[in-house]
């Protein structure tokens, strides 16, 4: 049972250091739209710094996981897998928008 707990608060730590990705860069997105582009810089280096805390997770049951050890994985530890995914997906896409806002700025 403790690893099963130890999975499920991995999992969950996995989900808020994801979830916080996102959110910062959902904010530079909104700082961008704004002209800020300096505020949205700082947010998505804020947003990477979560990404790599959540990816640092992935990767260390990755190594176990190649080393031998048997990791149970349940519908939690896919669910935090898919929110990572979609963090991923939404990061790369905020700093493609971030771009193009910089083009219309620079076009007015």
């Amino acid at each position: 049972m403790a690893e099963s707990f130890d999975l499920e608060t991995i999992a969950m730590t996995l989900i808020g250091h994801a979830g916080e990705s996102k959110s910062l860069a959902y904010q530079a997105l909104y700082a961008a739209k704004k002209g800020n582009f300096d505020e949205a810089e700082r947010f998505m280096e804020q947003a990477g710094e979560e990404m790599l805390k959540a990816h640092n997770i992935q990767t260390d049951l990755i190594v176990k996981e190649a080393g031998g050890e048997k990791i149970d994985i349940g519908l939690i530890m896919v669910h935090a897998q898919d929110h990572l995914m979609g963090a991923i997906l939404f990061k790369d896409l905020v700093k493609e928008f971030i771009d193009l806002y910089k083009t219309v700025y620079d076009k007015k």
